[in-house]
Parts: structure tokens; sequence; C-alpha cells
């Protein structure tokens, strides 16, 4: 099979969806590897180190006329022309985004399998939860960054102070994005910690490992008496490859203190705030009513090194069945299965085809 890995054009995107030792790995099993020009320079590969790995280094349109397509992020409008009837394998968070997207892949006959939506054996998200972990964990040091005074924050800085804590975080979510929210909260001293998620069964190992920590099951009721006195708004909501729920209306948002901040790693599927919007690691933040909102949408492209490390990890044994196997051996696996959003066409993911409105034809 021919592999294309092409280099991500999303604003300040520097992952690359496949390493040298990767495509190494594709080629020992005998396929062609194609890499756009410089997709690895921004985490620290050079084309030199994919063409001593045995890949070609190729210009764009190449790289995406390929069997198999290798990606980070979705496809951008610019990239739309350049699709055919391949398989696409990357981020697609189609519920979340414009249907522009959709329709283009559709049109194009395109195999398009999310990342997002992939499922193990336990219904647990393997390909997303790399990124989820960085995402989380860079929530809570951009939601303190935005605090400083200098940056238009209220001038809370969250952490321990000679043996005094401060700062409130609220984490509305207590998935990967939402554990690791709080546990870097934990870490850098905050005075006071809430976490609110659907699975009180999971309290007390909560409550357990993050100091000052209280787990509160999520209602309207309960979450809108502990934003009057929040310093960071931590947006940590999933739904398996649907548009987020806005738990968080704007009447919450207003009585939040001014200069407060709100970080929204929902974004990707559409936000958990209803005052949150996307934004880019160019322009990251807004204000509105007086709250910081950073929204960008592509959080964990601003440590690709690490990012792509995390994520190769787990999307390389994923790579290698597709080459290996073609689109069979995705449809044999229930859980990999579950990854194919568009076919031949068709919207093969209900939570997609009733986020957008559009007909779900089965896979």
């Amino acid at each position: 099979m021919r592999v294309g890995v092409p280099r991500e054009v999303k604003d300040n995107e520097n992952r690359v969806g496949l390493i040298p030792d990767g495509a190494a790995a594709l080629v020992a099993d005998g396929h062609e590897v194609c890499v756009e020009r410089e997709a690895g320079t921004g985490c620290g590969f050079a084309d030199a180190d994919y063409e001593n790995a045995g890949a070609a280094i190729v210009g764009v349109e190449d790289a995406w006329a390929s069997d198999l397509v290798v990606k980070v992020k979705e496809p951008l409008e610019s990239e739309y022309a350049l699709f055919g009837e391949q398989i696409l394998f990357t981020y697609l968070h189609l519920a979340g985004v414009d249907a522009s997207l959709t329709h283009a892949l559709l049109d194009a006959g395109t195999t398009a399998i999310a990342y997002e939506t992939v499922e193990d054996e336990h219904r647990r998200l393997p390909l997303l939860a790399p990124m989820s972990a960085v995402a989380g964990s860079m929530a809570t040091l951009m939601g303190s960054y935005y605090l400083a005074k200098v940056n238009g924050g209220r001038g809370m800085l969250i952490g321990e102070i000679l043996g005094e804590p401060y700062g409130k975080v609220v984490v509305v979510g207590d998935g990967v994005v939402g554990r690791h929210a709080a546990n870097v909260a934990g870490a850098m001293g905050a005075r006071s910690i809430v976490l609110f998620g659907r699975n009180p069964e999971r309290a007390a190992e909560f409550e357990r490992s993050i100091p000052r920590l209280r787990y509160v099951f999520s209602t309207p009721e309960t979450l809108a008496p502990e934003l009057p006195d929040t310093d960071l708004l931590v947006g940590a909501v999933l739904i398996l490859g649907a548009r987020a729920p806005r738990v968080v209306t704007e009447d919450m948002v207003r009585s939040m203190p001014e200069g407060s901040v709100i970080v929204d790693v929902s974004i990707d599927q559409g936000g958990c705030v209803e005052t949150s919007r996307p934004t880019s690691h160019s322009d990251p933040v807004y204000v509105e009513h007086g709250v910081t909102h950073y929204c960008v949408t592509n959080m964990p492209g601003a440590f690709p090194r690490t990012s792509t490390f995390a994520l190769t990890a787990a999307t390389l044994p994923y790579v290698l069945r597709v080459a290996n196997g073609g689109i069979d051996a995705v449809i044999e696996d229930p859980g990999f299965a579950k990854g194919i959003n568009v076919q031949g066409g068709r919207i093969t993911y209900g939570p997609v085809a009733e986020a957008l409105g559009l007909e779900h034809l089965g896979a």
C-alpha cells in the first residue's frame, strides 16, 4: 500500500502523523511511504530522517495521492480538492466542525476514519486519550497564564505560596482531560479544585489522589453556585463522537469574577460553554462578560514533539493494520470499525449524522 503523510496546515500545527520510526516499520512491511516535504520539521524530524527510514519526500499532491493518508488534524478547505477515494486516518471531529468537511468527504468518496471514535475492547478511546491527556495538562497551565494581570486576568496565581494555597479551579468533566487538568491544579497547589462528573463511584479515587479536590455530581443546579468565586474553569465534557453539550450557560459565565478564565477543551467538538467559539494559537483568547476565553482547537500542537511521540505511539499499530489488511482489517474489528465516520459517499457514524442534521445510512 502507498501511505501518504501530508504536512499539517492548521494554524501553528507542528505535529506530524508519522515519525521516521513509523515510516521504517511500514517500509519493512513492504509499503511505500510518501512524506510531504518538511512535514516533520516542526517537531524536530528532518526530511533526511524520513529518507533514511526508506520514505520518499514528495510534494503535497503526491502525499495525498496515496491509498492511505495519515494526518493529525482535520483537513482544511484548502485540502478538500485533494480528496479522492483514499482512506483518510486522522482526527476529524465532524460533529463539531462546519458540515462542509463532511460534504467534501462524501462527494469525493473518501473513507474517513476518525481517531476520536476508535474504541478498544473496553470501550475506551485509545487514539483520543494521548491528546486528551496533553490538552488537559495544558488547560490548567494556560488558564494560569491568562490569570496574570499583565495578560488581562484578575491577578490570581494558582499555587501554594509559603504553605498557603491560592486559586479556585472548576473542572467540568471527569474523563482523561478533566483528570489531567485536576491533577495539574493539585500539583500546582490550588486552594480548591471542584471536579464535576457523572460517575460518583469515582469520587473517592479522585478525592484521595488529588489534594483539596471535591467531586460533585454534575447538574446545572450544582454547577451554577460554584462559579461566582471561580478563578479558572476548564471545560472537559465529551460525548463520544457527538457535539459537546453546552453545560455552562451564558448566565453562568456572567456570574464569574472579572478577569477569570475559561479554557474550553471541548471546543473541538463544538464547545461545552455557551460563550465559546473556536480560536487559534495565533489569536488564542477573547473576552466576553469580563471573562477570558481560551478555545484553541488544536491545543496539543503547542507542544508538538511530546504530542507527536504520544500520538504516534498509539496510532502506529492501527496504521500498520490498515496498511497490511486494507479496510477489511478495520471492519473485522468492531472497535476499530467505529472509527469509520464516512465511507462510499455515506455517513456511517450516527452521532455525526445527528449533529449535522444529515441522514445516517449505516455502515
